[in-house]
């Protein structure tokens, strides 16, 4: 991600608006997507950010010749107003104000607007498409953004490693075979893959392309034999990666592949790819030879949910090392921001998180984060993606609270947790009280059994109703999927308002993750990872996954009922079990003091 860019991008836009110019181009459509469609992009994709200076993880821009409409969610209001200043940018929201109605409203009869077929998913073209009702979309071949950005960062060439079977816990030829089978049984010749994850779960590979994201840019094609083209650059591929990789599975130059698709698919075939999470360009290739486009939700992403027990057994080891270098950060955060307080020279939010990093690097089979921390002290922990800059770090005192959201990569697997602290009993009026709601919404979804057929937005209120009866909410879901070495932000299963139709069944991992934000004064998430798992009866239950303290001095006791305050003695009784063997003295003599009982 690009850090902290200059917000004077005038010259930039100018530059765009001439190019769109001499394209006979009067608007250009520029989210934030690459060709994968992903959350995390690499520095080579960063063209919303690169134009606009918004450096969010979701977004959106349409250029024009009189403005630049940016288009963000809640998330991201108070960033997109401090990095995309007016009156150059317009603001609006992404969903209460919908760019494809913004564009509706302001084109004119003769407009041509450009957009990248490579970077708009067909879900998202079909959205304009279907408000637009003079002017016409455009699909451009050479980006527009491209040709201005003269010092563009270089394509990513991470090198490829195997993934071993005894981590994955499944051969990439049975996953290979088993998806041959479903597109067949769906009626098609060929499914589309172009989600870098879905690929390096299928193939049993890790790369290193993306940050926090270990999986290599590529794209796929698999017939019903077992065939299957991967498109991916050989300059990443070593000896042992080629060997490692099935017979059926040919390798492609990247550059080829819509054009291969174009000649591999007969007039008549019934082609899969996801309306979702394919490029646009992906659908028009398919509809140009005469073939059938059939939209189809990945069955890889299905399948991938679905954790093996190998995969569910890596996930709890990888846990419990993540436990012990939060266990080591807490018992540290809460002896040094008193001390350097008091020697004038406090905890900084950079410091905070670069700590917690080095403690983890100390863990055995620790890689690499698995996103930007969030660390945040006061009111910055409003902003629910703040992240620090070089030139941009607050101090931590001890009256401040802080939140830290934090996640690590490691050998067998995928970590996310947040924690909330206070340092003093100097809080801010009302963050006692809301931090015991939000530990109740959490307990409320985390102690919750349901029966098969039960999708996430079925159970989102049960977790919001200790804040609801409060008059709070929070303007973010409140679970999402983790990958196994994978994607921390998996699809497709999620717990939150929005509808999302997919059952929650056993192997699923997901975040619990409730919180509440008052604008420059406080932010407050606790943040657990938990396993779907099966009961005798046939009901389902979360079981939990991380371990690190859950502050109680803040929990107002008269709030709490019994069986909320027997949940955290549990919880804290089993995690000294679990890690207090391999804490350090003074994070034992902490954790020790830290999870007495209520």
């Amino acid at each position: 991600m690009l850090d902290a860019p200059d917000t004077n991008r005038a010259p930039i836009v100018a530059a765009l608006r001439a190019e769109l110019q001499s394209c006979r181009l009067d608007a250009f459509i520029l989210p934030r997507y690459d060709a994968y469609q992903a959350e995390y992009v690499a520095p080579h994709d960063e063209r919303l950010a690169y134009v606009t200076g918004f450096t969010g993880s979701a977004g959106l821009a349409i250029v024009t010749m009189e403005t630049v409409a940016i288009f963000v969610d809640g998330r991201y209001v108070v960033q997109a107003a401090n990095q995309c200043l007016e009156p150059l940018f317009s603001h609006h929201h992404l969903f209460d104000d919908p760019p494809e109605n913004w564009l509706a409203a302001t084109s004119q009869p003769d407009w041509r607007i450009g957009f990248d077929p490579m970077h708009v998913p067909p879900v998202l073209f079909d959205r304009f498409a279907g408000a637009l009702k003079q002017g016409e979309l455009i699909p451009v071949e050479n980006n527009p953004v491209d040709v201005i950005w003269t010092d563009q960062p270089q394509m990513p060439r991470g090198k490829v490693a195997p993934f071993p079977v005894q981590i994955s816990g499944q051969s990439a030829q049975e996953k290979i075979s088993n998806l041959a089978k479903k597109i067949d049984a769906r009626g098609a010749e060929l499914m589309v893959e172009t989600q870098p994850d879905n690929i390096a779960w299928l193939l049993n590979v890790r790369g290193a392309d993306v940050a926090f994201n270990p999986v290599p840019q590529s794209f796929a094609i698999v017939d019903t034999t077992g065939q299957v083209l991967w498109f991916v650059a050989s300059s990443k591929l070593k000896q042992d990666v080629t060997d490692h990789l099935p017979d059926a599975v040919g390798i492609c130059p990247q550059e080829d592949f819509l054009s291969t698709l174009k000649s591999r698919i007969k007039p008549g075939q019934n082609v899969l790819f996801d309306p979702d999470f394919s490029p646009t360009a992906v659908r028009m290739a398919i509809e140009q030879t005469s073939a059938a486009a059939i939209p189809q939700g990945s069955f890889l992403t299905a399948s991938k949910a679905l954790k093996n027990p190998v995969e569910v057994e890596g996930m709890r080891a990888c846990h419990i090392e993540d436990g012990i270098a939060w266990v080591e950060f807490c018992a540290w955060l809460a002896s040094e921001v008193p001390r350097r307080a008091t020697a004038d020279t406090p905890v900084t939010e950079r410091e905070a998180e670069e700590a917690m990093f080095n403690f983890r690097q100390g863990r055995p089979g620790f890689l690499e984060q698995s996103f930007n921390s969030i660390s945040a002290a006061a009111g910055n922990a409003a902003m629910c993606h703040y992240a620090t800059q070089d030139n941009n770090s607050a101090p931590i005192r001890p009256e401040d609270t802080y939140l830290l959201d934090s996640g690590g990569q490691y050998d067998t697997g995928t970590t996310d947790a947040t924690r909330s602290f206070a340092f003093g009993p100097n809080r801010p009026d009302g963050y006692d009280r809301a931090y015991t709601a939000v530990f109740k919404a959490f307990y409320a979804i985390a102690t919750l059994r349901f029966p098969p057929g039960t999708q996430g937005h079925h159970i989102d209120a049960i977790c919001r109703r200790p804040l609801w009866d409060l008059g709070l909410d929070y303007d973010h879901g409140t679970g999402h999927g983790v990958g196994h070495r994978l994607s921390v932000h998996e699809h497709p299963q999620r717990i939150g308002k929005p509808y999302n139709p997919i059952d929650l069944a056993p192997g699923m991992i997901l975040s619990i993750e409730p919180g509440y934000y008052e604008t420059d004064r406080f932010g407050i998430r606790i943040e657990n990872l938990f396993e779907v798992v099966q009961l005798s009866n046939g009901f389902m239950a979360f079981s939990n996954l991380t371990w690190c303290p859950i502050q109680t001095d803040m929990l107002m006791t008269e709030m709490l009922t019994d069986a909320e305050r027997n949940w955290v003695n549990t919880y804290h009784a089993d995690l000294l079990a679990r890690l207090g063997p391999r804490l350090s003295p003074h994070a034992l003599t902490w954790t020790t003091a830290a999870c007495e009982r209520l």
